[in-house]
């Protein structure tokens, strides 16, 4: 060990940065309600909160990001002014982002390096950066090339360029928000293994998480904000899961159950027989047959890779199948584009809910009427008045907390703009919704939220199709749990299951 990491490692568990009755104001929003936060060297804080607590935005004023309308921010018992990241990163604080900041049309080795290249005598050292590229890749044990564009990358793999980049600036501050939300099992290990290496080296880690188990797993301290207050702070050792439930929500919650009182209708979605390959010619859905009822709630589970997106994406029209039927209320689709499918009473809300769910330049009310333009325009004239009920409508009905339809969508919580994808496709008044991993990224409050919402539209008759990744979200609203592993159902099971049955079928264990 080094004498500088000896000295770190005695050094571990006092305070290297602290946030004292830090507020953060907008408009007449009060973000962050004077927060002390502190964070302590060779230790991970655990950040828990709803969305809206103010989490991130603690987040960006500690990373540079924004500035606090009062307080005060100490590094090393002296107070410290960040006007932007590259003061924080010059004091050894980096900040992995919840939603991805990355150039999708440039390679992982200039992504990794953006903003602060490797210079040499004649320019920019690519051979060098490429280098160091190549060694991030090994440690977080990715085999992707540092020359891949990044936009060809599966949106796990872009979380993993995201995490490299801040590794890369040597930190002895790494702040994570969300930083497993698009991860597989087998990575989220890897990334757990190199947290606890980097706090062997006496780097501070802050973790934000809504996974609340896997939190659990790797925090030593925890603390939760609740509408922009602190509300409770303590170890490791005196925190479990319902002490974090308890302090973000409140008593009394839970996901939801499968909704009954209600007779299903006839079979509303049939898949027989399915077959979709990748550009390798793979097969990521292999020969796969189901049916899902009116009024019937499916959850789809299975680990990164099972083919769960891909099922999805190709009854939606978004990928080709090379075998195969499916049929929409016993007619089949074969050939309908994705408008059409959405026509026929088809819809979608994708995984990556900032690239293919919402424009970000548009409004709230732009992005809640984007499916379904067509049902204001009257001879290629706009509708404003029935364009404006619609907007109305759809955030009663989501119930997404806005300032109104005007309002920028980036103004809203992550909860709130996955409410918002959901109400786009819910305007559209679909027969049946497929939702992949509709909770990605989102607090376990807004999460029974959206488990409320199929609920009661499975109550009209909907018929809805989900997929995750968290087993505890199979056992909420799903009357059958179906699971797929390397592209084919390995099992299916009603609600009354465990989730050790249906991890086992996935082909994973559950961790002690």
């Amino acid at each position: 060990m080094s004498n500088v990491q000896l000295k770190n490692s005695e050094r571990i568990g006092e305070v290297i940065l602290s946030a004292r009755n830090v507020s953060k104001v907008y408009g007449s929003t009060h973000a962050l309600k004077g927060v002390n936060f502190d964070i302590r060297r060779g230790q991970v804080t655990t950040l828990f909160g709803e969305n809206g607590a103010g989490k991130s935005t603690l987040m960006k004023i500690l990373s540079g990001v924004i500035q606090p309308s009062s307080g005060e921010i100490l590094l090393e018992g002296e107070q410290r002014t960040f006007h932007s990241t590259n003061d924080a990163r010059a004091c050894g604080i980096a900040i992995i982002h919840q939603e991805l900041n990355l150039a999708l049309n440039m390679n992982v080795r200039d992504n990794i390096f953006i903003g602060r290249e490797i210079m040499n005598g004649s320019g920019v050292d690519f051979a060098e950066e490429e280098r160091q590229a190549r060694e991030l890749m090994t440690e977080l044990e990715e085999e992707i090339d540092p020359l891949t564009p990044v936009e060809s990358l599966r949106l796990g793999q872009q979380q993993v360029i995201e995490i490299a980049r801040a590794l890369s600036v040597n930190a002895r501050i790494l702040i994570m928000d969300e930083p497993t939300s698009a991860l597989s099992a087998a990575e989220v290990e890897v990334l757990f293994k190199i947290i606890r290496d980097l706090t062997a080296r006496g780097v501070a880690i802050v973790y934000i998480s809504h996974h609340l188990e896997e939190a659990l797993e790797i925090t030593d301290h925890a603390v939760v904000l609740r509408d922009g207050a602190m509300t409770a702070s303590a170890p490791r050792s005196d925190i479990d899961l319902p002490w974090i439930v308890r302090n973000m929500v409140g008593d009394h919650f839970d996901l939801g159950s499968p909704p009954d009182g209600y007779e299903m209708g006839d079979v509303a979605l049939e898949v027989s027989d399915l077959t979709v390959t990748n550009p390798a010619g793979i097969r990521v859905v292999d020969n796969l047959s189901l049916s899902v009822r009116a009024g019937e709630i499916v959850c789809i589970y299975g680990l990164m890779g099972a083919g769960r997106t891909e099922l999805m994406e190709c009854i939606a029209g978004r990928l080709h199948a090379r075998e195969g039927e499916i049929l929409l209320r016993g007619t089949s689709i074969a050939g309908l584009s994705i408008a059409d499918r959405i026509e026929s009473g088809l819809a979608l809300v994708p995984e990556d809910r900032q690239r293919d769910g919402l424009v970000q330049t548009m409004s709230v009310g732009e992005n809640l009427t984007l499916a379904s333009i067509s049902e204001f325009i009257r001879a290629m004239v706009m509708v404003p008045k029935r364009e404006k009920q619609l907007v109305k409508d759809a955030i009663r009905n989501v119930t997404v907390k806005t300032a109104g339809g005007e309002a920028a969508i980036g103004s809203l919580s992550g909860g709130n703009q996955q409410k918002v994808v959901i109400g786009k496709m819910l305007a559209t008044q679909p027969n049946v919704i497929l939702l992949d991993e509709p909770s990605r990224g989102i607090d376990i409050g807004a999460k029974a939220e959206v488990f409320r919402l199929l609920a009661e539209n499975a109550r009209k008759g909907l018929a809805v199709v989900f997929s995750t990744s968290e087993v505890s979200e199979c056992l909420s609203v799903a009357h059958r749990i179906i699971v797929m592993h390397k592209g084919r159902i390995s099992a299916i099971f009603d609600a009354n299951v465990t989730k050790e049955r249906i991890m086992a079928a996935s082909g994973e264990s559950l961790v002690a």
